[in-house]
């Protein structure tokens, strides 16, 4: 069986020079090691540009029947600018729905996942984050009959959980002269370096096996 994943920058695989940013589907294998893992996931991404860089056709011409197809979008969508930006309940609904009839035609199964959320702290509360999007990604899961796994909650928990402090150590956060790619250091609360990457991929292949999808 393989793992494709589709996705944006939280969950695309980065070389060790661009240490210590890691995506969480750069982490899949070490929980799935049964399985091969396609990590597709590109940097910067929405479902809008995802499909019409050709980068969905690429793995449709891949694809197995029994394959999977991780489907997690959202932090780029809402974006501006005009050729990622998409609409919650329009295009980025209709793209969503594209990749589910693309696995679906060629027997793979579609799985849709919610963004990692935003590590945003506001007078020690964290805020939500994403807003339609997380609602259209549950609603197309509920009415296509879709696996979902909720990565959006399930991170909004721990985070919560470990508060402002301990989850820095979760994202992006490190200090100047450390990393050759961080000269200047780093205060990023969206992508997650190797401990948040590792937490988020357990979060995914924990769920895929309760859902008897592996």
């Amino acid at each position: 069986m393989t793992l494709y994943i589709c996705g944006d920058s939280t969950a695309a695989s980065y070389t060790p020079a661009e240490a210590p940013i890691t995506g969480w589907g750069q982490m899949l294998s070490q929980f799935l090691p049964s399985c091969r893992i396609e990590n597709r996931a590109k940097a910067g991404r929405s479902t809008k540009s995802f499909l019409s860089e050709g980068r969905l056709q690429a793995i449709e011409a891949e694809i197995q029947p029994g394959d999977l197809l991780l489907i997690q979008f959202a932090h780029n969508d809402p974006s501006e600018l005009v050729w990622r930006h998409t609409d919650p309940w329009t295009s980025f609904c209709n793209n969503l729905s594209i990749f589910i009839d693309t696995a679906r035609q060629n027997q793979a199964i579609p799985v849709l996942l919610t963004p990692i959320c935003k590590r945003c702290f506001q007078e020690g509360r964290l805020l939500a984050s994403h807003g339609a999007y997380l609602e259209v990604i549950r609603h197309l899961a509920q009415v296509r009959n879709v696996p979902l796994i909720d990565m959006y909650a399930q991170s909004f928990a721990l985070v919560q959980r470990l508060g402002d402090e301990e989850s820095r150590k979760l994202y992006l956060h490190v200090a100047p002269g450390v990393y050759p790619a961080y000269p200047d250091g780093k205060q990023d609360d969206t992508h997650t370096q190797t401990a948040g990457a590792e937490a988020y991929a357990k979060i995914a292949a924990e769920a895929l096996t309760q859902m008897h999808l592996i």
